[in-house]
């Protein structure tokens, strides 16, 4: 690393840059600042480019404010000091407890904003290490590291919350700032203790219980019922440290896979939830709250996998997973980034699963698809910069963990493949976290792609999660339903299926009976939004429809009676309010169809696919008629004229049929009128009128003549009765 002394612009090299840390030179004052990197795990250097100015007063380019290490300073202070020096906010030394992926990605916002990283981590060849301004190898659980540590440092924040919270306390007391709060990190990093806190201020949570022996295991276990989840208390993440146990018989297997009850566990009671969800939340020193768009969160093997933002679920549910998170960040104490996971149950209800409190998982892709990414934030909340703007720049972004498939190399082979395969599709973006060591579920890197909807990402995605493997529902989440009454309608109902699955929709096929289960039919019908349902192709449809606002395609199925003609005419006469949008009998190609339309209204790449697929039929259809032509003239090459003189011999006679039932009709007519008006005359007005109707006149005259009046003649002239003008 180059410092540069008061004295010489000449450089002064060093291997141990943490030696000039905490003794900044005093007259230096650095108003331009760039970082160059070049690295790899074992050596990193810096290059700093500065000028120096003769006056004290001085704005920092990045932050657009004047540097000062105290923000309540008065104007008369500063004017007072103005031979004194100033340090920019780029001098002042953020301090991260963990150097994993999330302190290496927390460096890489820093270097944007002219604040230097430092790092604490056991492993020398971390991810952060690399790109930090500098690092200290040790404990982040050890009192004496974490002591030496801060005192290297402006403001001290943590990237993973199991550290040790005694010492935090002891060095906020000594007046070093610590953000969040100790206290903060004490409440989280106990599972237990944070949902004491949170239910004592009325956060919404699934029921729960500590346990101290097996039969309070039992007895939790007749209270909430089975599943039950048994957890521990602390160092429990990704996954780890869960157990469902199924019945009773499994409770005691479930303890001792945690570790037995010394460990300290507790109990939760199932939620039913239908999606996860999770919520960034940014917290300012000023205690300014802001919330990033709510995003859904889908697991592999308990592992967050897939994260797609923004989540697709109404409104109101968006606002109730806000305001849970919000009222469960406002709650603790501390500036920075918090991540709020959620449950979405099947009746409507937001539950809170855990808080944590640092940069997280389900906010990678706020790095491309946010004006302020979640690293950013959590920078300028602890360095106590006005938090920055939260909302997506992009429509929609879906962010892929690149977890370990296997160990050492092979592993790393499957995930730069991964990565290569990743890096062909349209709008994605690759991290990679550079872990020195591979292993199964070791969370290796991420990819964020950006679209214009969740749908096409969705579809973007779908090739490289098949050459993963894992291609199912809980991957990608099904656009379209598609139910039924009973499985002798599948026949029918997989040509629906099989026109979604040629356009890359995503789809889930149901059997669900309105009249045989209705409850099933019931929550399934009222839950289908909820779950990322857009549209619903069922067999009739009628009872679908009355209970979600989602759009329902009815198929009429043909049944041994009735050939249809009643599913028909039960999804036609649906009454006001409940739309059914309906095909004809057997015909769940065009449901098909009709929902690639429907949902192609919002999205670009599916709409482009449809007019593909009309352009080729059209084209099929042209070609089989040409193809049909050209087979029949080159057998028979006088079946041109042939058909020509066929088509002319029958158009006559046509004409010639039609004109004599014409005329028998008239003729009925004529001496049905003849007979009405010698029995009762009928008046003027309805003589005129029945006459202009029927041409009576005209009729009479053919009759009589046996012959049509020239072109341009005058039909009703030299009728007997009338003398000169038209009838």
């Amino acid at each position: 690393m180059a410092v540069f002394s008061n004295s010489t612009s000449e450089p002064v090299f060093s291997l141990k840059p943490s030696q000039f840390l905490s003794q900044p030179p005093p007259s230096l004052s650095l108003r331009f600042f760039s970082v160059s990197i070049a690295a790899d795990n074992r050596n990193h250097s810096h290059r700093l480019r500065h000028s120096s100015s003769s006056s004290s007063k001085l704005y920092n380019p990045i932050f657009a404010c004047r540097a000062s290490h105290d923000s309540h300073e008065t104007d008369s202070s500063r004017r007072k000091d103005d031979d004194s020096p100033v340090h920019d906010l780029s001098e002042k030394i953020v301090g991260v407890l963990g150097g994993g992926q999330l302190g290496r990605m927390l460096c890489q916002a820093a270097s944007k904003m002219a604040i230097k990283v430092m790092v604490l981590d056991p492993s020398e060849n971390c991810p952060a290490s690399a790109l930090a301004y500098d690092q200290m190898v040790g404990s982040f659980d050890d009192s004496a590291t974490v002591e030496e540590f801060a005192k290297r440092c402006g403001v001290l924040t943590v990237e993973i919350e199991h550290v040790d919270v005694a010492t935090l306390e002891k060095l906020e007391q000594q007046g070093i700032d610590c953000e969040p709060k100790a206290s903060t990190i004490r409440i989280i990093q106990d599972k237990y203790l944070q949902k004491v806190h949170f239910s004592r201020h009325g956060i919404p949570l699934p029921e729960f219980m500590e346990i101290k022996n097996l039969e309070e295991t039992k007895r939790a276990g007749e209270l909430y019922g089975y599943p039950l989840m048994i957890k521990s208390k602390r160092l429990a993440y990704d996954g780890r440290g869960n157990v469902v146990a199924k019945s009773e018989e499994e409770l005691s297997s479930a303890i001792d896979v945690l570790g037995g009850i010394g460990r300290g566990l507790y109990v939760e009671k199932w939620a039913p939830f239908i999606k996860e969800l999770a919520v960034i939340v940014a917290r300012g020193r000023d205690n300014s709250i802001l919330c990033y768009p709510v995003v859904e969160t889908i697991h592999k093997e308990n592992i967050c996998h897939i994260v797609k933002a923004p989540a697709d679920v109404p409104w109101r549910i968006r606002k109730l997973a806000n305001d849970v998170a919000y009222k469960a960040i406002n709650s603790l104490e501390g500036a920075g980034v918090f991540a709020v996971e959620l449950f979405l149950t099947r009746d409507g209800q937001i539950l809170l699963n855990e808080v944590a409190p640092r940069p997280h998982n389900s906010g990678h892709h706020t790095i491309e698809s946010c004006y302020t990414s979640q690293f950013e934030q959590h920078l300028r909340a602890v360095v106590g910069l006005p938090l920055g703007d939260p909302s997506m720049k992009t429509p929609a972004a879906i962010m892929y963990n690149l977890l370990g498939e296997d160990e050492g190399e092979p592993g790393f082979k499957v995930a730069h493949q991964l990565i290569a395969r990743a890096l062909e599709i349209p709008g994605a973006t690759a991290h990679w976290y550079d872990k020195p060591e591979m292993r199964r579920q070791r969370k290796m890197g991420h990819i964020t792609l950006v679209g214009p909807s969740v749908g096409v990402l969705e579809a973007r995605l779908k090739p490289m999660l098949r050459e993963e493997g894992y291609e199912n529902s809980n991957g990608v989440a099904p656009r379209v339903g598609i139910v039924m009454g009973s499985d002798s309608d599948l026949p029918v109902m997989k040509d629906a299926a099989r026109i979604l699955n040629m356009f890359g929709v995503s789809t889930e096929v149901r059997i669900v009976s309105a009249h045989r289960t209705p409850e099933l039919m019931y929550s399934y019908a009222s839950s289908a939004r909820e779950r990322g349902i857009q549209v619903i192709i069922a067999g009739a449809g009628g009872m679908v429809a009355s209970l979600t606002p989602l759009p329902v395609i009815g198929v009429p199925v043909r049944a041994s009676t009735l050939d249809g003609f009643d599913s028909l005419l039960s999804i036609v006469q649906m009454p006001r309010g409940v739309p059914v949008a309906t095909v004809a009998v057997n015909n769940a190609t065009n449901a098909g169809l009709l929902a690639v339309r429907m949902l192609g209204v919002g999205d670009a790449d599916l709409l482009a696919r449809m007019n593909q697929y009309q352009e080729d039929t059209r084209d099929y259809v042209l070609t089989k008629a040409e193809k049909l032509w050209k087979d029949a003239t080159t057998t028979c090459p006088k079946l041109a004229l042939v058909q020509l003189e066929s088509n002319n011999n029958a158009r006559e006679e046509l004409m010639g049929i039609t004109v004599t039932v014409t005329f028998l009709f008239c003729f009925i007519l004529f001496f049905a009128y003849q007979h009405v008006s010698a029995i009762r005359p009928l008046p003027d007005v309805e003589d005129q009128l029945f006459a202009a109707i029927f041409n009576k006149n005209f009729i009479i005259q053919v009759l009589q003549r046996g012959t049509v009046p020239p072109s341009g003649g005058n039909p009703c002239t030299n009728i007997p009765g009338r003398s000169g003008g038209g009838c």
